[in-house]
């Protein structure tokens, strides 16, 4: 049996930190925000959907989507925004099954699933656990000015587009506290894979 966990956190609280802790482990990581940059990639099926809906004004010279110029069309506008998504989401979830079921049928003990919006998209019937990287909203918001050097307004803003880090943690079975050092986040991570018969 492959256990599937899905790996989430909410904007900087460092669940890239804690996906690589897993690769690192040899454990599989199927990642959410690498499938959306493979499949919109030049001449594929969800690129081509794209330019048709959109117009190739959205590209730029070398034919690659521009994304500012993409994000400036949905940004204010929320049927171009669900119209995108409605593209992409279903082509980054397929590609993230057939990814799962390609570690399934190599018996792996288990397989991540690294999505960042796993609460927002709701897709707790993708995996058998969630893991959520948690940090309390004082350490969020610092780390989130520092790392794109944002106003707290600015901040403040991205961070209460999301549900609450303090929502999520009531509904994740497992919480990897990684407000503390990063050895601290390790050993609680080796302690829980432990746990789910993991390690």
């Amino acid at each position: 049996m492959t256990l599937t966990i899905g790996l989430t956190g909410s904007i900087a609280t460092g669940k890239s930190t804690i996906s690589k802790m897993f690769s690192d482990l040899n454990i599989p990581v199927v990642d959410a925000d690498k499938i959306a940059r493979e499949v919109v990639e030049v001449d594929k099926p969800t690129y081509n959907k794209i330019v048709e809906s959109f117009g190739d004004h959205i590209l730029q010279e070398n034919k690659e989507l521009d994304r500012k110029k993409l994000g400036a069309v949905i940004f204010n506008n929320v049927d171009a925004r669900e119209k995108l998504n409605s593209i992409i989401h279903p082509a980054i979830r397929k590609e993230m099954l057939k990814q799962k079921e390609k570690h399934i049928a190599n018996r792996e003990k288990c397989v991540v699933l690294d999505i960042p919006l796993l609460f927002e998209s709701n897709l707790f019937h993708f995996v058998d656990k969630v893991l959520l990287v948690y940090t309390d909203e004082k350490t969020q918001l610092r780390r989130l000015m520092q790392r794109d050097q944002s106003t707290e307004e600015e901040a403040l803003q991205r961070i209460n587009s999301q549900i609450s880090i303090e929502e999520k943690a009531k509904r994740a079975d497992a919480i990897i506290n990684n407000t503390g050092t990063i050895d601290s986040s390790y050993n609680q991570l080796i302690a829980l894979l432990r746990d789910w018969n993991v390690l």
